[in-house]
């Protein structure tokens, strides 16, 4: 979760279950991505299923978007102004 790119991946999926391609910005390539859900799908923080060609996201369990909520809360207080 210390990279900024996987954190906002994690963000977006708190939405609920998405594929890929919904996942990739205009900047970014779709391989670079899929190496990055690849990466949180490894550290058992995603669950992914496969229809056809496409492969969908999701957070892996409850307890994931709870951390993922105070990791940005944590984030947010260091920037908040006294």
């Amino acid at each position: 979760m210390g990279n900024p790119e996987r954190l906002r991946l994690l963000a977006m999926l708190q939405g609920g279950e998405r594929c890929v391609g919904e996942l990739v910005r205009e900047q970014d390539k779709l391989s670079t991505v899929s190496a990055r859900l690849q990466a949180l799908h490894g550290a058992r923080l995603l669950h992914r299923r496969r229809e056809a060609r496409h492969i969908y996201y999701r957070l892996a369990e409850e307890h994931v978007a709870r951390l993922l909520n105070n990791a940005l809360e944590h984030a947010e207080e260091r920037f908040a102004t006294p």
